[in-house]
């Protein structure tokens, strides 16, 4: 028994390291492949017609426009009192998913500098050059980094501002893309609106993916009928939570699942159909780990 036990110990550290190093090879191998893509997007299809992303790497495209050095030099040289903040605000892993991402993608710029552009339509290369970086940006977002210091600025300022994030990385980008307008003219500005609009809509598609899920809860006092019925026609797992009123002080059942933009529609008019003076809230969720949730059919 003591040489089992011993065995047990020594085998569960190296579990919990393979765990860790294939969670690490996993996480900077989507920055390396988001730092491509993104690369590609930015050389191929913005960079040569004088459309710019926001943000430092914006700022970037401008100062390579001005100076003649790589934009990958003042990428780097430019984030790094970002990264320090960062590093300070947000913490250690996200600094350094951060530095690597930054690197890989001024390495790469360098590598897709030399290519010939895809297309001299900047119309064109606004919408897929944005898609493509959009692509790559929300790859390395998604794994726990960034390429943008306003970022980290906006994230700081929402703490001690009423101004939101999204307000702050507006406004920070209003100014950018204004700089843009009197360096590369005003039409070129507006086509840089666009390719802002589009990259930062397909990071939302690769953060939140094309089948949205929603987290619901219901307040009910027929919590085993839609129960049964969530499990019978959605197939849906069903959590029960105990809660009271808090003016009356009755005892209420509160029901939690996940479902999928699909099965809103369906969840709804089960739950109606069962009580009609449900309670129910709808949230969008942005990630799911663990459970069994799969998609099921409804009938």
């Amino acid at each position: 028994m003591e040489e089992q036990a011993a065995l047990n110990n020594e085998v569960k550290p190296k579990i919990g390291q393979n765990r860790t190093t294939s969670f690490y090879v996993k996480k900077y191998a989507m920055i390396f492949v988001g730092a491509v893509i993104a690369a590609f997007g930015l050389e191929e299809f913005l960079i040569p017609n004088n459309v710019i992303d926001g943000g430092i790497v914006g700022v970037s495209i401008m100062m390579e426009t001005i100076t003649g050095m790589s934009m990958g030099v003042f990428l780097v040289l430019l984030n790094i009192p970002f990264l320090f903040m960062g590093y300070k605000q947000i913490g250690k892993n996200f600094a350094i998913a951060t530095l690597v991402a930054i690197c890989f993608l001024a390495v790469w710029s360098e590598i897709f500098d030399p290519l010939e552009k895809v297309t001299d339509d900047p119309f064109l290369a606004a919408i897929f050059g944005g898609i493509i970086d959009g692509i790559g940006v929300g790859m390395i977002i998604r794994a726990g980094g960034s390429l943008d210091g306003t970022e980290i600025v906006a994230i700081i300022m929402d703490k001690k501002s009423v101004f939101s994030v999204g307000e702050v990385v507006m406004f920070i980008n209003l100014f950018i893309l204004s700089s843009a307008g009197l360096l590369y003219g005003w039409d070129k500005a507006m086509y840089s609106l666009v390719a802002y609009f589009v990259i930062s809509k397909m990071i939302d598609v690769v953060i939140k993916g094309l089948d949205e899920s929603y987290a619901v809860m219901i307040v009910t006092n027929e919590h085993e009928e839609i129960t049964s019925a969530l499990n019978d026609r959605l197939g849906r797992g069903v959590t029960l939570l105990h809660g009271a009123g808090g003016y009356t002080g009755e005892s209420k059942e509160v029901l939690y699942c996940v479902v999928t933009r699909l099965e809103v529609d369906k969840l709804k008019e089960i739950v109606l159909d069962k009580d009609e003076n449900a309670f129910v809230t709808i949230n969008a969720v942005h990630d799911i780990v663990g459970g069994r949730f799969k998609k099921k059919s409804i009938h």
